[in-house]
């Protein structure tokens, strides 16, 4: 009896990495050009049963879909949405600028083009810095915030605030009490 729950619990292990490393592959082999790009020191989160990486790219091209597109019709080379999920995957790799979100974009174009259009291939830099200039920025808060709602539900975790000066060690000592405000 014991040697079938530990082969189970196995079981399990092996699935439960097999999807975090689909899900890690987001970020793999991208390097950012800023020399200031600091790596994460939050533990990473195995994902549940209910999320796969599928459901997590639809889920991603449907809530920034909703985004209205600023630009004139004329100019419009590169669909919004791409330009979008792809600074937001970018930023959330690593990126710390348009340059970085470009190289993101290049690197991971063959993944990327298996959940969404790139009729004319990954946008230059220029192009990210145009058209997220004139994005309203709370209309693409409001939609972040719906995605991350839902990959929350999706992935059965919880949305934990932290506050980045305290991570990075720049708040005052003065004014620390705790880890988390």
């Amino acid at each position: 009896m014991n040697l079938t729950l530990e082969q189970d619990k196995c079981d399990n292990n092996n699935t439960d990495v097999e999807k975090l490393t689909k899900l890690s592959f987001m970020s793999e082999g991208f390097d950012t050009k800023s020399a200031e790009a600091k790596t994460s020191f939050l533990p990473q989160r195995k994902p549940t049963e209910g999320a796969s990486i599928g459901a997590i790219q639809q889920s991603l091209v449907e809530h920034f879909g909703d985004i209205k597109d600023p630009r004139v019709e004329r100019t419009k080379k590169h669909q919004l949405t791409d330009i979008l999920i792809i600074s937001i995957l970018a930023v959330i790799a690593g990126a710390q600028g348009w340059e970085d979100i470009e190289d993101y974009g290049s690197s991971k174009q063959q993944w990327l083009q298996e959940f969404l259009a790139l009729p004319t291939g990954i946008p230059s830099y220029d192009t990210f810095r145009r058209v997220l200039e004139f994005i309203n920025p709370e209309e693409l808060n409001r939609c972040f915030l719906r995605w991350v709602e839902t990959l929350v539900t999706k992935m059965g975790g919880e949305i934990i605030p932290i506050d980045g000066k305290t991570i990075k060690g720049t708040i005052a000592q003065k004014f620390v009490q705790s880890g988390l405000f």
